[in-house]
């Protein structure tokens, strides 16, 4: 069967490709292998060995979940009473882009604004004493959990500090922290990050690691640290509809991400490919939304610039600056091609010479 390509190129996002080449050859080396079902195997064993060898503690509970939105949902809706919310930035993508999920699930989403999508300790803690400082705060909904994304929306990632200062108010008031790693590679990879995955372990009551983003058809790792959130979360999956039969695939596919280091080298490289982008597009003239360090750069375009770019390229599109300004958002990943990175700055450079 042939099919007919696009003949656009793709900057949108980081998940519109297939699989590394990594990933597609331990699933091919073990299609006729016969295994343990419900991600009980011995490839998911080894993956779970692996991960927590990495965060550096064999401690950690490790899940394989199909997909970000059911590892979200699935791990705030076990870690919440049912009167309780989670504290998240208005621009978290459990707000922005799940269509309610955790809504349907019967918790409230208690959003504060934030700068490129980061929240602050100071802000979490104000919220919280907020709630208890209203005499009729039984009647409504109580913050739970803290839900940060790591890197953020916006591509900014979380500082040590920061996150150890949010650490510490979630200590004083009793809330879960919780990171959306879906990105994770490329925050702990990007220029200026001082996080590593063993201190993620040690600041957070649960972490994913994305998958889906990096190279993986499909599938997330969520780690979970907190004694007790581990406690029976299998029926939490299975009750989600997260617990896959053939679970071994997500494993199979964590086991070619993480040989050799090709999970951080890759997320390394996404993110070089697109500093390459921002520095060209900077010295047009081109400025942008937020600065992120990240394989995600949002330029502010001239709208004639870029309509006669979508000719070609096809990004995401998030936002108008101003009547004639519009921020795109350019995703690298793994796969991006040198070749279509220099023919883009090529077809910028014309298009701004000519607006």
């Amino acid at each position: 069967m042939q099919f007919e390509h696009s003949p656009l190129i793709r900057f949108e996002n980081d998940y519109s490709d297939g699989a590394h080449p990594n990933v597609l050859r331990h699933l091919v080396e073990s299609n006729n292998d016969k295994t343990a079902v419900y991600s009980e195997d011995y490839f998911c064993e080894a993956a779970r060995n692996e991960i927590q060898r990495l965060i550096g503690t064999n401690r950690a509970a490790v899940h394989f979940l199909p997909g970000g939105t059911t590892t979200n949902m699935t791990v705030i809706t076990a870690a919440l009473r049912p009167y309780q919310g989670v504290i998240s930035s208005s621009v978290g993508h459990i707000e922005t882009h799940e269509t309610g999920a955790i809504e349907a699930r019967g918790h409230k989403i208690l959003t504060l604004p934030s700068k490129d999508g980061k929240l602050t300790a100071e802000a979490i803690r104000t919220l919280f004493d907020s709630h208890y400082a209203d005499p009729n705060h039984e009647h409504t909904v109580q913050p739970g959990m803290v839900y940060l994304t790591n890197p953020t929306e916006y591509g900014a990632i979380y500082t040590k500090e920061e996150l150890t200062a949010i650490r510490s108010v979630c200590d004083r008031t009793g809330l879960y922290l919780y990171i959306d790693g879906a990105r994770l590679g490329y925050a702990l990879t990007a220029e200026g990050n001082d996080l590593t995955l063993p201190d993620l372990a040690r600041l957070c009551d649960a972490f994913s690691i994305g998958g889906t983003k990096h190279g993986a058809l499909l599938g997330e790792a969520l780690v979970i640290t907190n004694d007790s959130l581990k406690a029976n979360f299998r029926y939490s999956i299975k009750q989600s509809g997260a617990l896959l039969a053939k679970g071994r695939i997500i494993g199979i596919q964590f086991l070619g991400l993480l040989e050799d280091g090709i999970y951080f080298a890759t997320s390394y490289e996404a993110n070089q490919k697109a500093m390459r982008i921002k520095n060209t597009l900077s010295s047009l003239g081109i400025s942008f939304l937020v600065d992120s360090p990240t394989n995600q750069q949002f330029p502010i375009f001239p709208d004639k610039v870029l309509e006669e770019l979508s000719r070609k390229y096809v990004f995401s599109v998030m936002q108008k600056t101003d009547e004639c300004h519009t921020v795109a958002r350019i995703c690298t990943c793994w796969s991006t091609a040198d070749s279509d990175i220099d023919e883009l700055l090529r077809d910028v450079t014309e298009a701004m010479k000519t607006r």
